[in-house]
C-alpha cells in the first residue's frame, strides 16, 4: 500500500508541462496567423505576432518563423535560427529546450495589437 501511495505522488507531482510535445502540425495550427503574449525565462515579457507567411512582428522589431520538424525556429535579424519544442494545451503553451520549460504564453486569436 506505501508502494502505491508512493508512486501516486509520483504521478501527481508531476508538472503540468509534462504532457506530449505538440507536433509540427500542431504548433504551425496554433501559431500561424496568431499573437503570442507570454514570458521567456531568459529574456523576459514578449508580445509577437505570427503571420502565415513566415514573419514576426513585435513591439518594434521583426523576425522569421518557420516550423522544423516539432520545433518552431524563430530567427531575429543576421542571426542563426533558435528552434524550440512546444507544449500547447487550448489556448496555452510551453516552450521546451533540451527538455525543460523555458517560456510560456497565452495564444490570442489573430493581431489584435496590429504590429
Amino acid at each position: 500500500m506505501i508502494r502505491y501511495l508512493a508512486l501516486a505522488s509520483v504521478f501527481l507531482a508531476t508538472p503540468a508541462f509534462a504532457q506530449d510535445p505538440a507536433t509540427g502540425e500542431d504548433i504551425r495550427t496554433a501559431i500561424s496567423g496568431n499573437t503570442v503574449a507570454g514570458n521567456m525565462s531568459s529574456s523576459g515579457a514578449y508580445t509577437e505576432y505570427y503571420s502565415a507567411d513566415g514573419a514576426i512582428t513585435g513591439e518594434g522589431y521583426s523576425g522569421t518563423w518557420t516550423v522544423e520538424g516539432d520545433t518552431m525556429c524563430f530567427t531575429y535579424g543576421e542571426g542563426d535560427p533558435t528552434c524550440w519544442g512546444a507544449v500547447i494545451q487550448d489556448d496555452q503553451i510551453t516552450w521546451m529546450m533540451d527538455g525543460e520549460a523555458a517560456g510560456s504564453g497565452t495564444i490570442v486569436a489573430g493581431n489584435p495589437n496590429a504590429f
